[in-house]
């Protein structure tokens, strides 16, 4: 009976409850989509950390887990090597440079590594091969790099370069392509270390370094669960150097957690906006039917039959709409161009759905107790 009587119900006035419907589901599309960009942002500065197939890195102490500050010498990297239960090291270097193509098409920003062959660092290849020589003009792009450029294994592409006040240009041939490693929010290209050193950006034309640096140190253990010890053992045994885990690495990067708690707080606030529109809605729709629920009163209808007739109309007008709502985000990312920093993973919708399914009911449970209290004369005028 209380289902029919809700169901009956919502068929009358099926205008306004849709329309309510439409509200939530734009509700679910702010809350999905704030989620769906708080990952796409993350995913930008955290992609290639967070995959790195090493459990530590290693930075220089006086650099505050800030990359670009860190200077690695080769000595390090030899006296890392040696501290017992390390398993191999990789130098890793960063800078930024530029594809540019032969049309007008506008060049592609991207994040230049460097990396030693077979060294952890090198991103395992999905498409081609690994990177085999040393001095070798090739590159493993990533898999955003090749949906932008439509570059694939074999190509041969341009990269810019500022070499003191002038612009210098290097050819560099795809030999595999990785799935999405991106920094410092830029698609990536990894390059053996001494031709990512060639290569680099320098402030002078002619700088050659004797000593070669890099700005970190990967770090794989041979127990890899076994990270908190080999930290104090790297640091006690080698001097000036801050050792973090990928985690910790990739949440200090600069602008990372500020970043996510900003979005993290939007997306509350939209939970909390749709929370109280769904009461608000069924609150008026409570005071609007004052008469008939007194009605049903009257007649013997049980305080449950009407709790649950309340409630059924929360949950369908609630799912009909973070349905509509999640339906149109997972259409609209879909046609999103790549570029877009937009990612809707199935466990950040599945979050986001959830909560608004649980906030709606809970945001409706004011109006149901609002009609449990009605009294049956006073609502018919007879007291």
């Amino acid at each position: 009976m209380a289902i029919y009587l809700a169901l009956k119900e919502m068929w009358r006035n099926r205008g306004r409850f849709f329309l309510i419907s439409l509200v939530i589901a734009l509700i679910t599309t702010l809350v999905l989509f704030v989620a769906a960009l708080g990952e796409g942002l993350g995913s930008g500065n955290r992609e290639y950390l967070a995959k790195l197939n090493a459990e530590l890195i290693v930075y220089t102490k006086t650099s505050d887990l800030t990359i670009a500050a860190s200077r690695m010498d080769r000595s390090k990297l030899a006296e890392v090597k040696r501290v017992d239960g390390v398993k191999d090291v990789g130098p890793i270097s960063f800078s930024s440079v530029s594809i540019v193509f032969g049309d007008s098409q506008k060049p592609l920003n991207v994040s230049l590594i460097g990396v030693e062959p077979g060294r952890p660092g090198e991103p395992p290849v999905l498409t081609g091969r690994e990177l085999r020589n040393r001095r070798g003009r090739e590159a493993i792009i990533d898999k955003k790099a090749a949906a932008l450029t439509g570059y694939k294994v074999g190509d041969v592409f341009t990269i810019k370069s500022t070499q003191g006040t002038k612009e210098e240009f290097y050819k560099l041939e795809v030999v595999g392509i990785s799935d999405g490693r991106q920094y410092s929010l830029q698609p990536s290209i990894s390059v053996p270390f001494l031709t990512w050193d060639e290569i680099k950006p320098k402030p002078v034309a002619d700088d050659s370094q004797s000593d070669l640096t890099s700005n970190v140190i990967a770090v794989q253990l041979n127990n890899s669960k076994d990270t908190q010890s080999m930290i104090r053992r790297i640091e006690s045994q080698v001097s000036d150097v801050h050792v973090v885990d990928r985690k910790t690495a990739y949440e200090s990067t600069p602008g990372y957690s500020a970043q996510q708690s900003t979005l993290n707080t939007q997306a509350s606030f939209a939970l909390l906006i749709g929370a109280l529109v769904i009461g608000g809605f069924f609150q008026i729709q409570t005071l609007q039917k004052v008469p008939q629920t007194g009605m049903l009163k009257a007649i013997g209808t049980p305080n449950l039959t009407i709790a649950i007739a309340a409630v059924t109309q929360i949950i369908a007008v609630t799912v009909l709409g973070v349905m509509i709502g999640s339906l149109t985000t997972l259409a609209l990312t879909l046609s999103f161009p790549p570029n877009l920093p937009i990612v809707l993973t199935a466990n950040a919708a599945a979050v986001g759905i959830s909560s608004l399914l649980m906030l709606g009911p809970v945001g409706g449970l004011v109006s149901i107790r609002y009609a449990l209290k009605v009294e049956p004369l006073k609502a018919l005028g007879l007291s």
